[in-house]
């Protein structure tokens, strides 16, 4: 056992963490912002704190939330845990360019001013396209996909930064027409199953999990779990470059972890090269007033927000994504820490502003942890 996991060992077993960090995502409960929680502090080959919170409804007689076997529905957390990876090995494998255009893959994706649209440019969401469109709207998943393909940029492509869940649609189906496979059964084959994670990470879970499954809305008052909460990626048939994937927290924490060690995890063949995570975790835009710094698909630091998700401590190089359910991911390579915190806000808030509210609870966990892992070093 190396020095640093024998240090990490005993600061799971001698730290005030559960001191420091359940008062946190308590509150959240308290204050009706979500019902349940899991949080898992880590380093690329250690857990520090592993814990879930509350429960999977507000009733007394829900399942009580599992760090290992409840499932989440991590919405935006797609983008980066598995649409992301999909074009890092693509890339890698020289079957995608950053700087061909999207035409040379999508051959529907001709309308005017998409010329110039490139894979860069929706990675770091300056393809200039719309946020969203009204895909719930279309009549079936090919008419959805066919008002993506056929959108106009409504800015230059490169001249600004909006976020925008088509460019991550336009990605997922780039992998589909690159690989010959669907988006879930590429990432499944070349991305989860190497990993081991094929069984804690996936896209339209099995009738079997539903009990496990966090809900994420309510239909005439009975909880919804297991159906993809966002409206798009529902539309699309449960599989989406921006949403769809439903994983648990230990799941995650073991690809958080395969991030933090540059490609690899520690007891598996590496997948990645060094330096094709560091291409798509560098800065490639950077924040301005009230917008994020961007990655190659992640968020980075500043975020350009009043409250941040991320704290006010974490360093220069990290970067994360969050999920309009409640989860989020942020992971810190110079600390060699990451912090994830699923929640399903989306479940029935019984507060105003819980969006606003689950930040703050974000960001103090964020802050916490950041100090927790300061405090082992000296």
């Amino acid at each position: 056992m190396g020095l640093t996991t024998l240090l990490a060992v005993l600061v799971l077993q001698f730290s005030p963490l559960d001191s420091v960090l359940d008062p946190i995502v308590q509150a959240g409960i308290r204050g009706g912002v979500y019902p349940g929680a899991a949080l898992i502090v880590g380093r690329h080959d250690t857990i520090l704190f592993a814990k879930g919170y509350g429960r999977l409804t507000w009733s007394a007689t829900s399942p009580a939330v599992s760090v290992d076997s409840t499932f989440w529905d991590v919405a935006s957390l797609t983008k980066v845990v598995a649409t992301t990876p999909a074009l890092m090995l693509l890339v890698e494998q020289g079957k995608v360019a950053l700087d061909c255009p999207v035409v040379h893959y999508l051959p529907a994706f001709n309308g005017p001013g998409t010329s110039g649209v490139t894979v860069r440019h929706l990675l770091t969401h300056t393809s200039g396209l719309r946020a969203t469109l009204p895909l719930r709207e279309a009549p079936d998943s090919a008419a959805a996909l066919r008002m993506v393909m056929t959108t106009v940029p409504v800015a230059a492509p490169g001249a600004r930064m909006v976020y925008s869940d088509l460019n991550a649609i336009l990605l997922g189906e780039i992998v589909r027409n690159v690989s010959g496979q669907t988006l879930d059964a590429f990432v499944t084959r070349a991305i989860y199953a190497p990993l081991g994670l094929d069984q804690q990470m996936l896209f339209r879970p099995p009738k079997r999990l539903q009990p496990r499954i966090a809900p994420t809305n309510l239909w005439h008052g009975h909880p919804i779990a297991g159906v993809v909460n966002d409206p798009s990626a529902w539309k699309l048939g449960g599989v989406s470059g921006n949403a769809g994937v439903f994983a648990t927290a230990r799941g995650l924490a073991r690809f958080a972890q395969f991030m933090l060690n540059q490609g690899a995890l520690p007891d598996r063949p590496r997948m990645l090269k060094k330096e094709t995570v560091h291409q798509f975790t560098l800065i490639a835009v950077p924040a301005r007033r009230g917008v994020s710094a961007r990655t190659l698909g992640w968020e980075a630091l500043p975020t350009g927000e009043e409250i941040s998700s991320a704290g006010t401590l974490l360093g220069p190089h990290s970067f994360g994504h969050t999920g309009w359910t409640g989860t989020s991911l942020w992971i810190d390579p110079d600390r060699d820490l990451f912090v994830l915190l699923l929640t399903n806000r989306a479940y029935d808030p019984r507060v105003r502003g819980s969006f606003t509210k689950l930040k703050e609870v974000r960001g103090r966990v964020a802050d916490a942890a950041a100090r927790a892992v300061d405090a082992l070093a000296h």
